[in-house]
């Protein structure tokens, strides 16, 4: 069964409270467990990770190499800020595809730009929890 790699990057743990008008009203648990059972249904396992720490997403962006055909990726603020981030994307082999629940070029200036983003195989932006689904099936036809 093809391995998909989903990794939540920084205050993605606070779904559901944090600007729900934004991001929406389900938690992370609810949000994986939909997207996993959905998975299960394709073929497809996932494995989810979230972190607050720029370095453990780093090391686990590193790590998925031979283990996963694929990563889904949503580095929250870190996709407009971390060079480190988008080094480790631009040198690991395996597919990134960057995901945002939010619609960041309708939000503010400094959220319009993503240094990630530039090296992900691709963005999907403002379509909520489907932008994951598409993401999946998307690195699904790769592997």
């Amino acid at each position: 069964m093809p391995r998909l790699l989903v990794l939540h990057g920084p205050n993605l743990n606070l779904l559901g409270k944090r600007d729900p008008e934004v991001y929406g009203e389900r938690s992370l648990k609810d949000i994986s467990s939909e997207l996993e059972a959905w998975a299960r249904e394709k073929g497809l396992e996932l494995e989810f990770l979230q972190s607050n720490i720029e370095g453990d997403l780093i090391d686990n962006l590193q790590k998925a190499e031979g283990v996963f055909g694929g990563v889904v990726f949503n580095p929250g603020g870190f996709s407009h800020t971390s060079v480190a981030l988008r080094d480790c994307i631009s040198a690991i082999e395996v597919p990134v595809l960057e995901v945002h629940i939010s619609n960041i070029h309708a939000r503010e200036q400094f959220r319009r730009h993503t240094l990630t983003g530039e090296v992900s195989r691709g963005i999907i932006t403002g379509l909520g929890v489907d932008g994951y689904k598409l993401a999946i099936l998307q690195l699904a036809e790769l592997i």
